[in-house]
C-alpha cells in the first residue's frame, strides 16, 4: 500500500488537482477563507470529484506542523520515473538534468524543483545522503513542480556522474572558479548540470568528475547565489542556446 502523506499550500494543491487529482484522497480548507483562490479551489476540487472539507483553521495548522495557507490534502505520492534509466529510456531530446551536490535546505530543494520544471529539466539528481529530502515543506516550496519532475536520491554521485559522461551527456559543474562563464559554454547537447550545496558549493570529487567547470558572471558586490538561483540561470542560458540551435 503506498504511503499517504500531507500537502499544503495552495501552489502544491491546486497543482495536485490539476495534474493528479486521483492522487487526492480529502481536501481541508479553512472555513474562514472566502477569498478568490478559496473559491477556486473548492471549483476545481468539485470538478475533480476531489472531497473538499472546510474545517476550522487549527486543525489544518496541526496537520501542516507549521504554516499551511490554509489548506492541506491527504495524498498518495504521484508516479513518476522511479530512476534514472527510466528517465533516459523515456525522453525524445536532448536529456536536461539537474544535478545538486549536497542541497540540506528544503526551501532550497523546492526552490529548484520549480526552477526544474519551469525550464523543463527531464529529472533532479542528488545524493541520498546529506542531502535535503523531499518532505512536505520542500513540496510546498516547489509550489507543485514535485509531481511534474522526478526528484531521484542516488547512492553514489561520483559513479553516476561517470555513467553520465559514458552515456555521452556532458557533465558541467557550476562554480565561481569556472574557466569560462555559463553563456559561453556549449549546453545545447545532452546535458547534466551540477550545482553545490549552500555555502561550500561543489564538492571536490564532485568537481573533478565534471567535464566543464562554468560560472556565472558577477556584476554587483554580491559573491555568489543562492542555488536555486543559479540554477533557474543555468537552465534558463541551456534553454535559450537549445532554442537558438
Amino acid at each position: 500500500m503506498s504511503q499517504r502523506t500531507f500537502i499544503h499550500g495552495f501552489h502544491a494543491v491546486m497543482s495536485r488537482l490539476r495534474h493528479h487529482p486521483e492522487s487526492l484522497h480529502v481536501i481541508y480548507l479553512d472555513e474562514g477563507r472566502r477569498d478568490r483562490r478559496a473559491r477556486e479551489l473548492i471549483e476545481l476540487a468539485q470538478t475533480r470529484g476531489v472531497r473538499l472539507i472546510q474545517v476550522d483553521a487549527a486543525r489544518i495548522d496541526g496537520m501542516a506542523h507549521g504554516r499551511s495557507q490554509g489548506v492541506v490534502a491527504l495524498a498518495d505520492p504521484v508516479r513518476l520515473a522511479r530512476d534514472l534509466d527510466e528517465v533516459l529510456e523515456s525522453l525524445t531530446e536532448p536529456a536536461l538534468l539537474l544535478i545538486l551536490d549536497g542541497v540540506t535546505d528544503p526551501h532550497n530543494l523546492g526552490a529548484c524543483l520549480r526552477s526544474a520544471c519551469a525550464f523543463g529539466a527531464h529529472a533532479v539528481l542528488a545524493p541520498k545522503d546529506r542531502a535535503a529530502s523531499l518532505n512536505a515543506t520542500a513540496s510546498k516550496a516547489a509550489s507543485g513542480a514535485a509531481d511534474l519532475v522526478p526528484y531521484l536520491p542516488v547512492t553514489n554521485l561520483a559513479r553516476t556522474l561517470r555513467m553520465l559522461k559514458q552515456g555521452d551527456i556532458l557533465v558541467v559543474g557550476a562554480d565561481q572558479a569556472g574557466s569560462m562563464s555559463v553563456s559561453e559554454a556549449d549546453l545545447s547537447g545532452p546535458l547534466a548540470l551540477v550545482l553545490g550545496g549552500e555555502g561550500s558549493g561543489l564538492r571536490r570529487l564532485t568537481r573533478e568528475h565534471c567535464d566543464l567547470l562554468v560560472r556565472i558572471p558577477m556584476w554587483g558586490p554580491i559573491e555568489s547565489l543562492n542555488v536555486s538561483v543559479a540554477a533557474g540561470v543555468c537552465l534558463y542560458e541551456t534553454r535559450r542556446q537549445r532554442a537558438r540551435a
